[in-house]
Parts: structure tokens; sequence; C-alpha cells
């Protein structure tokens, strides 16, 4: 069991346009970035960030519009997300990113701008490859818009998770009436019992909207990463969504320096989730302490 209240310190820096970003920081060693995902802060990678601390300098920012962080601003766009991370560069020295689905994304446009960063490390980024893909997001996000604006934050968070097919198992397998009045239960219960410095799931839930466009804006990007020059480590689930996987296999013939890992039996939120974690900073440690890859 890891102890996630371990000490941590907390930091701001300015971002081009002004924006304060806040991060955690804790541990010792080498500087690593954690960039998380859709409807998730800097609290969600404590778990993770914990056990990575005996080996790294650990930096958890929350991305703007979040806990510790200023709001989204006007012209949102990945440009800003990117300027996020280089003040945090900047400010840190660290040289290493590790991103979590829309997280992944940042981090893998960030490194074709910001060259203090030598290696990547990315769970399933959502790159939309196909049409289709893009249709059915669409589809998920309209009806999320909805049930956001009708204050139904339950259902909003099922849309989501049902609609792109990263609802956690066992809850996959539950009627959605069902996950509904779970999900409503969890909001509740967890607008009680917020940390200092956390953010409250009823806040997060409607980001989602942002992260949805960045999804957008990267759509048929894939080719701009053959011009990533820092060695990847490209992870993901066995369980995950199959479109998920087939950005990791696109990336992977597109990447000039890239190393591809599956978990068997885990899925999107691995990296998140009670004692999963563990397998995901094992991969870690061994690429970002030992790793060099063979350039294709």
């Amino acid at each position: 069991m890891v102890d996630t209240n371990s000490v941590y310190i907390i930091h701001t820096v300015t971002s081009h346009d002004g924006t304060k970003i806040g991060y955690r920081q804790l541990g010792s060693g080498p500087g690593l970035v954690l960039v998380h995902g859709s409807m998730a802060s800097s609290q969600s990678f404590m778990t993770l960030a914990t056990i990575l601390s005996d080996n790294f300098t650990v930096y958890v920012p929350d991305r703007r519009g979040r806990g510790l962080s200023g709001p989204f601003g006007n012209n949102y766009c990945i440009q800003k997300e990117i300027e996020d991370l280089d003040a945090v560069f900047k400010k840190t020295g660290a040289h290493y990113i590790f991103g979590l689905s829309s997280g992944a994304l940042i981090a893998i446009k960030a490194s074709l701008y910001l060259p203090s960063i030598s290696k990547i490390a990315l769970y399933e980024p959502p790159i939309a490859l196909k049409h289709s893909m893009i249709e059915k997001h669409n589809l998920v996000m309209q009806r999320f818009e909805k049930e956001i604006v009708n204050g139904e934050m339950g259902s909003a968070i099922v849309t989501v998770l049902e609609g792109l097919e990263i609802m956690p198992s066992p809850l996959k397998y539950f009627p959605r009436f069902l996950l509904i009045l779970l999900f409503n239960r969890t909001i509740k219960e967890d607008a009680k019992t917020v940390k200092e410095n956390d953010v409250s799931l009823i806040e997060l839930i409607p980001t989602h909207h942002f992260d949805y466009q960045l999804i957008i804006e990267t759509k048929d990007s894939i080719v701009d990463f053959k011009d990533v020059s820092s060695q990847v480590l490209l992870l993901g689930g066995s369980n995950s969504p199959i479109f998920l996987k087939h950005s990791l296999d696109k990336l992977n013939n597109v990447l000039v320096c890239a190393k591809r890992v599956e978990f068997r039996g885990l899925g999107h939120t691995a990296p998140i989730e009670n004692n999963q974690p563990e397998q995901v900073a094992q991969e870690l440690r061994k690429f970002l302490m030992n790793h060099k890859c063979k350039q294709k």
C-alpha cells in the first residue's frame, strides 16, 4: 500500500500568457514531469508520483483550469498547454515527461517544441486516426454537454466513460442507471472529503470539454511526430479500447526511437488506479534510468 500522504512542496510558474501554473514537487533525483489527462488534476497522479519519488524529483502540475493553476483563458488550445509546460521545464530543469491520455497528447506535441525533453513516456494518447472516430466523439460530446448544462454530473461522466469505452472494469458490466446512481453518490462523497489542494470531482467533470478540444485539434497529426527526436516509451493496456491501441501502433511505426509495452489485464486508467500504478512505475524506471533505444 502506497502512502499518498507523502510530503510535497507547492511551486508556481507563470506561463507565456500570464496564467499561473501550480505544481506539486516530491522526491529527489532526475526531474520527471507528470501530465494528467481528462477529468483529473495533480492529485490523480499522487500514487504514481510517490512510487517514483525514490528515484526521481517528480513534478506534477495542475493543468490550467484546475486546482493550483489559473483559468483556461481565451483562445484555449494545445499551444497554451505547451507554453505552460515550457514554464515548468525552465523552472525545474527537468528532462523527462510522462503523459496519460490527453496529457500524453500534450507531452508528445510539446517534445516538438521543447528541446529540453530528452525522454517521453506516453500512456494511450487519444490520437484520432479516422473520421468515424471523430464522429463517435462528437456524438458522445453532444450528450455530455447537454448533461453538464442540466447539472447531471453523474450521467455526464458515465457518457464519457461508456462512449469512449474506457469504463474501468468491472464497472463496464453494470447497467447505465446503476452507474449513474453510483457516480452521483461518488460525487457527493468526494465533495465531503476533498483534501486541501485537491479538486472536487464535480469541478473536474466539466473540464472534459477542453480535453475533447485537444483531440479535435490533433486529429490526423500522426505524421507530424516523425520529427520527434527524443526517446519515446509507448504504454498501454490489453483491456483498453481498440482505437487507443491503433494510436500506439501508428506512433510506433512513425517514431524514429520508440519502445512499445502492453500491460496484460490493465486498462486506460491504470496509471491512476489503486494498486496498478506500480506496474506502470516499473516500466518508467527501466526506461528513464537505463533504456537506450536504437533508431529505426
